[in-house]
């Protein structure tokens, strides 16, 4: 894809970046290895060769009498008596971390939470979970979340501000004050009220919080509206009767997308923050789930554990300083002083 000079300037422009280029890629590849979450971290094998067949129980369960076992029930792969008969007629190969972020060690031999070691890389929390595990299934979860969160309230934000902004009048008017009015609402509280009427699940988090969320491109983009509608080649569409959305979305939208973009990245960070809040104060992800804010919880609770505090802190810290990072080049890359100050020297 041929890319304008305008755009290669940009990219330029990003790319001169270095703290929010190096951001970009370090960001891209911790969370395209969290993606991968249930192959890195799994208390099943990847792949099980028993009596000349393969099997893969990171996807399929399967009995264990399959494995020459006596219960028809699903395979524990951790049981020592399961590894036993596997292993007397085939191989497993294991994932990095043989703990599932769900999974409980019931053989440990110090009180839960229990401290780094050679089998915990990180601990366990105070329920014998793997601290590790879970962080690499928080930080997955937080990350599509918050990514769904920006996009959802970033399309129905440009929505709003781009009729806002191109018609006007009354109906500019009458929107503010519906605006002001629900942004005076206080948000975290009636998130936790309504968070406490139903059942947590992602997608209703998702909903719930997408109905305070949109508003923050608004203002953004009713600006840019604002301003190009008077332009003279939107007058001249409108003079030759093209209509009014395809000059909204072909003509004028492209001009608004482009302080739009700069701020995605801060409203990532923001939906990452205001999840982790919510788990932290227990209305959030449902009970048991691999949640930052659930684990920052139990760090608070078991302050003799100082390893579960450091350790969130640290995976809290590092993501959002990279998307702020991330955030301010593309700041950079879009701002016409620096592109067009470049171009001109």
């Amino acid at each position: 894809m041929q890319l304008s000079p305008m755009n290669r300037r940009r990219l330029q422009q990003f790319r001169a970046n270095r703290r929010g280029w190096w951001s970009l890629w370090i960001f891209l590849v911790l969370f395209t290895l969290t993606l991968f979450a249930d192959i890195l971290a799994n208390d099943r094998p990847i792949l099980v060769h028993f009596d000349g067949g393969w099997y893969f129980p990171i996807v399929q369960d399967y009995p264990e009498t399959t494995f020459g076992g006596d219960f028809p029930t699903r395979t524990d792969y951790l049981d020592p008596f399961v590894q036993e008969l596997i292993e007397e007629d085939g191989w497993m190969l294991w994932p990095l971390i043989r703990y599932n972020y769900r999974t409980v060690n019931y053989d440990l031999e110090v009180p839960a939470p229990a401290p780094p070691s050679a089998e915990h890389w990180l601990g366990t929390d105070d329920q014998a979970r793997d601290v590790l595990a879970r962080l690499i299934y928080g930080f997955r979860i937080s990350v599509l979340f918050g990514l769904a969160l920006t996009i959802a309230s970033s399309i129905i934000g440009v929505l709003a501000g781009a009729v806002q902004g191109y018609f006007g009048g009354w109906l500019d008017l009458l929107f503010q004050r519906f605006i002001e009015i629900w942004n005076g609402l206080p948000v975290l509280y009636l998130l936790i009220i309504m968070a406490s009427f139903v059942e947590p699940s992602f997608a209703w988090l998702l909903l719930i919080m997408l109905l305070f969320a949109w508003t923050q491109l608004v203002a953004v983009v009713r600006a840019e509206f604002l301003k190009v509608r008077n332009f003279d080649y939107v007058r001249a569409a409108r003079a030759l009767g093209v209509p009014d959305r395809t000059i909204m979305f072909r003509h004028v939208l492209p001009n608004a997308m482009v302080a739009t973009l700069t701020f995605v990245p801060f409203i990532l960070s923001g939906s990452i923050t205001t999840l982790t809040a919510l788990d932290f104060l227990g209305f959030g992800l449902p009970p048991g789930s691999a949640s930052l804010g659930e684990l920052l919880a139990q760090a608070k609770a078991n302050l003799h554990a100082p390893w579960l505090g450091i350790t969130v802190f640290m995976v809290l810290a590092v993501m959002l300083t990279l998307l702020i990072f991330i955030g301010e080049a593309i700041r950079d890359a879009f701002d016409p002083r620096k592109t067009f100050g470049s171009q001109m020297r």
